[in-house]
């Protein structure tokens, strides 16, 4: 599954970062490596750019970077759900 494909409030784990290199190295120096845990905290009205949680801070990433991140589902609900609430 795809970061990108994603609904907000699922909680899953980075497999693999795809992408040519320029953009590889920055989501890399963002803190999203393989085996961190995301949060999709909300997408923006247009669904463009998303905002996640990682590390416990913020990041938002547009739709098509996200696509470049292999994860997997980790549930439906993650550390952050009662900000949802």
């Amino acid at each position: 599954m795809l970061l990108s494909e994603m609904r907000e409030g699922q909680t899953a784990r980075i497999v693999a970062i795809a992408g040519e290199p320029r953009l590889r190295r920055r989501i890399l120096e963002m803190g999203l490596t393989r085996g961190s845990e995301v949060y999709i905290e909300k997408y923006a009205p247009l669904k463009d750019p998303l905002e996640l949680i990682i590390r416990g801070y913020h990041v938002s990433l547009r739709v098509s970077e996200a696509a470049q991140i292999e994860v997997t589902l980790k549930s439906q609900e993650g550390p952050y759900a009662e900000k949802i609430a």
